[in-house]
């Protein structure tokens, strides 16, 4: 099914049980975070905190907090329409070749083929948003403008104790190209003031590359949208590593099966979710920036102050009963590891189309998305590790990945154990490492240059001929089968299992 907005999901949620409301007043600052932080780290529900405050202002908001909605395979899986029948990663691989059928990625050679892509084609353009009549959403039924806005009225979270103040952590950032073409991107927003946030985004992101194209072309602002809330698949695209040829509504078309409502703001003319909770509509000087941070961060670290751009609100819409969504990341496991195990199985099957040997892949939670990958190939010639690991190293976001670990196509990639042994065992730093240089997240604090340093590649897998392995490479421990099937036999008996 297609959740027509948050709400939706809440009350499925409360139907199954996977939501807990918090009637306790608690404070805004580190006390609902702090709550969020408990239950996330043990895979709790689902939180609605009812009564937030701010005892230093003295202020009670009249919006809930909505928090570790997707904090669960479960949970996840439900956001995207899926049944979570193993509650584990594993619910997605489905709703991933269901994807690869709709987004053709390959050329066809054949007329049928052709044929086929473009019919593929018009159909994914149905998914693509539909637009409501400006003032009939039901995220513009509270209008605030220019004096009326003030960010502080909304129950905006302080995460961690060293952060440098209240941070939007759950936002749908909305940006355009000069060609009209939209980003969806989440970006943490550090509120100012009444009416000014910073706009925490990287110069690796299509925001900034908006950004910079603007500022190219001598305009002095750049219109953005800030959404919070919406259907469950849209606030999901808005963190996925979407192909160029698609935008992160029309992504979320596919996702859902039906078009994302949109709207146009009041003020510019951006498109943002019809059934969003809240919007800020606004826009960027370009060149004008301010110190951002610090913020406790998914590394489990502070990333540290910088200049980001500001992002200057000239209304505020909402529905008449706004929810604030929101979210807390830190040392995993958290809420947003969940929505990045959803980015590993919906793109294995594109992942496979690139690099047909590979079998499977991993994320690990530990990694934080972008240190670490893990690749299970069948292995047919020297050097295809390595091949697989500059491969990974060329697509899209994975560019970041700091560590790239390979392995047989007999090695489980999930089974964390298993990996480790044949990485300890098997390799030879002087034969199966490659260290490279270039791109890495900003967030890597570990790097001598900011976004910029050296990654490493491991390959774990047997070694062929040609790969340079001088002696023979010994059987792996394994049975006499008919052994094992006798003692199969006899296990029961045994009284071994209590």
């Amino acid at each position: 099914m297609a959740f027509r907005d948050l709400r939706e999901f809440i009350r499925l949620l409360e139907a199954k049980g996977e939501i807990k409301r918090v009637g306790a007043e608690l404070d805004v600052r580190l006390e609902i975070p702090e709550v969020a932080d408990r239950v996330s780290k043990r895979r709790g529900p689902a939180l609605i905190f009812e009564r937030p405050v701010d005892r230093s202002s003295g202020r009670s908001y009249g919006m809930p907090v909505a928090m570790n909605l997707f904090g669960s395979y479960r949970r996840m899986a439900w956001a995207l329409g899926v049944d979570a029948a193993t509650g584990d990663h594993r619910d997605l691989d489905a709703k991933a070749r269901e994807l690869m059928e709709k987004i053709p990625l390959d050329a066809p050679s054949s007329l049928k083929g052709k044929m086929d892509a473009l019919i593929g084609l018009k159909d994914l353009a149905s998914s693509g948003p539909r637009e409501v009549k400006r003032g009939k959403a039901p995220v513009q039924e509270v209008v605030l403008r220019e004096e009326e806005v003030d960010l502080r009225s909304l129950p905006v979270l302080t995460t961690w104790p060293g952060d440098g103040g209240p941070f939007i952590t759950l936002p749908l950032v909305v940006t355009r190209s000069l060609s009209g073409r939209l980003n969806v991107g989440m970006y943490r927003l550090q509120v100012f003031d009444e009416g000014t946030t910073g706009l925490h985004i990287h110069e690796h992101h299509d925001g900034a590359k908006n950004l910079r194209e603007w500022a190219a072309a001598g305009h002095q602002t750049m219109p953005v949208a800030v959404a919070l809330g919406g259907d469950p698949a849209t606030i999901y695209a808005a963190t996925a590593p979407v192909p160029p040829v698609i935008d992160e509504y029309l992504f979320s078309g596919v996702l859902r099966g039906e078009p994302v409502e949109v709207v146009r703001c009041i003020t510019n003319d951006l498109l943002v979710p019809a059934h969003a909770e809240i919007v800020l509509e606004g826009h960027v000087q370009i060149g004008e920036t301010r110190c951002e941070g610090p913020f406790g961060d998914h590394t489990g670290y502070y990333s540290l102050a910088g200049d980001f751009p500001v992002l200057h609100v000239d209304a505020v819409t909402m529905r008449s009963d706004a929810i604030y969504p929101a979210t807390i990341v830190g040392r995993p496991p958290m809420e947003d590891c969940y929505m990045a195990k959803a980015t590993e199985r919906l793109f294995l099957p594109a992942i496979k189309a690139m690099m047909p040997e590979v079998v499977d892949y991993d994320l690990p939670l530990e990694g934080v998305f972008h240190n670490c990958a893990i690749f299970q190939i069948k292995k047919e010639f020297p050097g295809q590790a390595f091949r697989v690991m500059n491969f990974a190293w060329s697509m899209g976001q994975m560019m970041f990945t700091k560590y790239v670990i390979v392995v047989d196509e007999d090695v489980d990639c999930h089974d964390y154990s298993e990996v480790a042994w044949r990485c300890f065992n098997n390799v030879d730093p002087s034969r199966d490492i490659l260290i490279v240089k270039g791109p890495l997240d900003r967030l890597d604090h570990s790097s001598s240059f900011e976004s910029f340093g050296y990654k490493m590649g491991i390959d774990a897998t047997k070694p062929l001929p040609g790969e340079g392995h001088l002696r023979g490479w010994p059987d792996a421990l394994e049975m006499d089968p008919q052994v094992k099937k006798r003692i199969d036999e006899l296990w029961g008996d045994l009284g071994l299992d209590a």
